[in-house]
């Protein structure tokens, strides 16, 4: 096989890869609950990789924003993740490891629009 053959059915493989993800990332029933970091246990949390993270900001949250319903987030990621889209439908929000400090600035700022109903 030569390396161009090569490449061209790697890039066949590559594509049904991103097409099977991303029907996934689209499907409601996988969408409307999402946990945005890494654990190994509750008591180790971490982020999600900045490649990662950076291709749920730019382009998979902005698409499917109104499927979700609630959010798992960890403190060092929530800002940018909560401000790369709107969540019309989102109810409920867990944050993580987070430090009192940090959630009296997150909740007293302008970052969210609280609606009381």
């Amino acid at each position: 096989m030569s390396t161009v053959e090569y490449f061209q059915k790697l890039r066949i493989v590559v594509w049904d890869v991103n097409k099977r993800l991303n029907n996934i990332v689209h499907d409601p029933t996988f969408t409307s609950g999402l946990t945005l970091f890494n654990y190994l246990s509750y008591d180790c949390i971490y982020p999600l990789s900045d490649l990662i993270l950076e291709r749920f900001c730019l382009q998979i949250l902005p698409k499917i924003a109104r499927q979700i319903k609630w959010l798992d987030l960890e403190p060092l990621s929530m800002r940018r993740i909560l401000l790369s889209a709107n969540y019309p439908n989102l109810f409920e929000f867990s944050i993580y490891n987070i430090e009192k400090q940090t959630a009296l600035n997150l909740f007293t700022s302008k970052i969210f629009l609280f609606r009381s109903f």
